[in-house]
This record gives C-alpha cells, sequence and structure tokens, in this order.
C-alpha cells in the first residue's frame, strides 16, 4: 500500500509539473503574441510618421523648385530683353554707318 501511494504522489507530482510547464508555455506564448502585436503597432507608426515625413518634404522642395523656376524664368526674361536692346543698338548703329558710307 506504501508503495502505491508514493506512486501515486508520484504520478501527481509529475501531472501537477507537466500541468505548471504547459501554463508556464501558454504564458510565454500570450507575452510573446503581445510583444510581436506591441512591435506592429509601432512599426505602423513610425512608417505613417515616415510617409507624412516624406509628404512634407516633397511638398517643401516642390515649392523651392517653383520659385526658383520662377526667378529663373524673370533672370531669363531680363537678359534676353537687355541683350535684344543691346543687338538693336548694334544694328542701328550698322544701319547708320553703311547709310553714310552709301551716301559718300
Amino acid at each position: 500500500m506504501k508503495k502505491i501511494i508514493t506512486m501515486f504522489a508520484v504520478v501527481l507530482i509529475t501531472i501537477s509539473v507537466g500541468a505548471q510547464e504547459k501554463q508556464t508555455v501558454k504564458e510565454a506564448v500570450k507575452q510573446d503574441a503581445k510583444v510581436v502585436g506591441n512591435v506592429a503597432k509601432k512599426g505602423a507608426v513610425a512608417t505613417k510618421k515616415g510617409v507624412q515625413k516624406g509628404a512634407e518634404w516633397t511638398g517643401e522642395t516642390a515649392k523651392k523648385g517653383a520659385k526658383a523656376t520662377e526667378k529663373g524664368v524673370k533672370n531669363g526674361v531680363k537678359w534676353t530683353e537687355k541683350t535684344a536692346q543691346k543687338g538693336a543698338k548694334a544694328i542701328e548703329k550698322t544701319y547708320q554707318e553703311v547709310k553714310t558710307d552709301i551716301k559718300k
């Protein structure tokens, strides 16, 4: 009888230890799932922030590019106007010289 009680106690202890191990594994899996969920949420937030910053940068860069293009066009117009005026003066001067030469 003593042997049976001892064997029964050993079986109960083994079952108890196995149940505790199962509970520990179950808790570890739950914790891992929470960690994975938190990391996924943080990754989604980081991605969202990255996309927003990229959109802001693109908008700012486009504005700067538009301003630079506008400034470049204005400078080009001024340069063309000045060059055209110089060309017109040179043509007028040459015309007058030719006219004077023809009169001679």
